[in-house]
């Protein structure tokens, strides 16, 4: 009986085995839980943060995970501003930065590392993370804030920086390396902190390698008055513009490889600014543009006719300074057919290259219902405003503004931007600043809802600002 007992039990116990093993070879894995997205946290740094009477040459920031450290030139800001960056470097937990510049006396540093700081795993950054130090007996607490909008559009370029000079001379911006400098957030916004309390100029400059004025097609701003970094700083805005507009930089066009070339390179072509052979009356002219310079040997061998082939009286010609482009200016009616005649030998190449024949072209201008009608209702009537409809960064077209209402005919449809001048000395125009001058920049408020246009419509909005 015992045996036959021993016996079930040793079954049994079999069958057990058997069944772990069995559980065993199926582990399900834990799920993968929620992702992190928890930036990297600064757990202990080397001389702690905030040191006072500070003389080491390295520094040891150490984090919760594993972390790196990229894009170094392009992210950190010590300021005050050394003449040699610091070397940083990253492995496993730490991120350590080697000072190379030496430090001045009872002086406090900030090492802004911007996004360079980042975990391993997600790429999680952590934003902004700031190491501070003194080399004195106490950390300076005084800040100067503010914002900067770019005063021809009222819109912001966070690829600027502001910078300070506690050298308060005019040409200090123009010959001396700032002794502060930060970088713009997203809208524009500025913040000094760990400042001593002293007076400083501010300044708004390009991010470039000069960090100084020395090109009036750069965008730049400067405050008329120098500002006193303090506890309770209040904010400033400085409005960035370019006291002369850069040329555009035409592109030259590629050279053939010799032998490549054929007789049709050698024709001298043209092409108009027709659309589908129909002309916009709300162009200020008809265009015709060659591949090549060109002379016009004889005005008259280019004729505007209507449909009867009767030549128009009021028309005129000019060419633009690049001798590319013949403009033909006239009173071109709505819905009308015309014909555009240029005989071959109306023009020429510098080397004597005439059309190859000559161009009968017939074309149509738009009709009253390829456009819209507009009708802006205005919120309120500042002194001596413009209001400007801008499309591509231009201003198309602009209207002072004298009423709360708005009516034009004949728009052309599309999408477009509103932004309001306040225009200063009442000319039509947006005026740049002076540095030299102490003038600033007349400024622009840009309107927040665009204007859709739409053919054949009656198009009403609102105007608020």
């Amino acid at each position: 009986m015992k045996s036959t007992l021993l016996f079930i039990k040793n079954i049994i116990a079999i069958c057990l085995l058997a069944c772990l093993f069995t559980s065993c070879a199926n582990i399900i894995p834990p799920g993968g839980g929620p992702k992190d997205s928890l930036p990297p946290n600064l757990v202990a740094s080397l001389p702690k943060d905030s040191s006072i009477n500070f003389s080491s040459k390295k520094i040891v920031l150490t984090f919760n995970e594993y972390v790196e450290a990229r894009e170094i030139q392009q992210n950190l800001v010590v300021n005050p501003l050394p003449t040699i960056l610091p070397v940083v470097d990253f492995k496993l937990k730490n991120v350590t930065v080697l000072l190379k510049d030496s430090l001045e006396p009872n002086t406090t540093y900030s090492i802004n590392f911007g996004s360079a700081i980042k975990d391993v795993n997600e790429g999680n950054i952590a934003k902004n993370k700031t190491y501070v130090f003194s080399t004195g007996k106490t950390i300076d607490n005084s800040s100067i804030k503010g914002k900067v909008i770019v005063a021809k559009d009222g819109k912001v370029d966070s690829t600027l920086v502001v910078v300070l000079h506690p050298n308060l001379a005019d040409s200090a911006v123009v010959k001396l390396r700032p002794k502060y400098l930060t970088k713009l957030d997203g809208q524009g916004n500025f913040l000094f902190n760990n400042l001593p309390k002293k007076t400083f100029n501010v300044f708004v400059l390009p991010n470039d390698y000069s960090k100084k004025y020395d090109d009036s097609t750069k965008l730049f701003g400067f405050l008329n008055e120098a500002v006193l970094a303090s506890d309770t700083s209040k904010n400033v805005t400085l409005f960035a513009y370019r006291e002369i507009e850069p040329t555009e930089q035409k592109q030259a066009p590629k050279q053939e490889e010799s032998g490549k070339k054929n007789k049709e390179d050698n024709r001298l072509k043209l092409t108009t600014s027709l659309i589908n052979n129909r002309f916009d009356v709300l162009d200020s002219a008809l265009q015709i543009t060659f591949n090549r310079k060109i002379i016009l040997k004889n005005k008259e061998a280019i004729v505007l006719l209507d449909t009867n082939y009767k030549k128009l009286n009021d028309y005129s010609l000019s060419i633009d300074s690049l001798s590319k482009t013949i403009s033909i200016k006239n009173k071109f009616e709505l819905a009308t057919n015309y014909i555009l005649i240029i005989n071959k030998e109306s023009v020429a190449d510098t080397n004597a290259v005439t059309l190859l024949k000559s161009d009968t072209i017939k074309f149509s201008s738009f009709k009253e219902s390829d456009y819209g009608n507009i009708k802006l209702r205005i919120s309120t009537i500042p002194v001596n405003a413009v209001l400007q409809v801008v499309k591509d960064g231009k201003v198309q077209v602009a209207y002072p503004i004298t009423s709360k209402e708005i009516k034009r005919k004949l728009f052309k449809p599309g999408e477009y931007e509103l932004q309001v001048l306040l225009d200063e000395n009442n000319n039509g125009i947006w005026d740049a600043g002076n540095y030299k001058q102490k003038k600033q920049p007349e400024k622009v408020l840009p309107i927040k809802t665009k204007m859709i246009v739409k053919a054949n419509w009656d198009n009403e909005m609102d105007v608020n600002w």
